[in-house]
């Protein structure tokens, strides 16, 4: 079986092919890398300036070493094989947006540090239960969550009950799993209004 690629080997064949310097680039993609990354090691911190990171489509397992990006404002590790969302807290002040669909991920612990984060797409994930998906309430700026593909989502739409069950746990939604999340009350009936209505 092929050795992984290294965060440092990585960076430098970015820096070849983009003719650009790791330390002044805002954004940097280092996804579907063969072979691929397998962990996020000091290397990252010659990404001092990087607002958008792609790290997709590799074969990482932890978030770790990310806190000498202040900067970052966008994170893709969608397509990997991460387990949980600690590591995230050292980003929390500056994150966005988060891409982590495909992933392993059952527990949401770590995500409330993630005070400025407006969008996340975790689809294709392993979350079961809504103890762990009301921890998302705890994300003051988040519009826009697509979520769909979880255990949770899965049983709840098979049910016809997914959009009115998670837009009451996360009221500040303006999108849901693509959709857009105007509920409109009529006596005690909540109904989704169309798709791409902008009202």
């Amino acid at each position: 079986m092929a050795k992984a690629t290294t965060m440092k080997e990585a960076i430098i064949k970015w820096e070849e092919k983009s003719g650009e310097k790791p330390n002044e680039a805002k954004e940097v993609k280092l996804y579907g890398l063969i072979p691929p990354i397998e962990k996020m090691d000091n290397s990252l911190n010659a990404l001092a300036s990087c607002e958008k990171l792609s790290l997709a489509t590799n074969a990482i397992e932890k978030i770790t070493n990310l806190n000498a990006l202040k900067n970052l404002k966008i994170l893709s590790l969608s397509r990997n094989n991460i387990k949980s969302l600690v590591g995230l807290e050292t980003v929390g002040d500056t994150l966005v947006e988060l891409w982590i669909s495909y992933n392993l991920i059952d527990k949401l612990k770590g995500v409330s540090s993630l005070h400025k984060l407006k969008v996340l797409y975790m689809s294709n994930n392993l979350v079961k239960d809504w103890a762990e998906f009301v921890r998302l309430a705890d994300l003051p700026s988040l519009v826009d969550l697509v979520f769909n593909g979880n255990p949770l989502q899965e049983k709840h739409a098979m049910e016809g009950s997914w959009m009115e069950e998670a837009s009451k746990r996360l009221p500040n939604l303006k999108k849901l799993d693509g959709e857009i999340n105007k509920l409109v009350c009529f006596g005690n009936s909540l109904k989704m209004t169309p798709r791409g209505a902008m009202y």
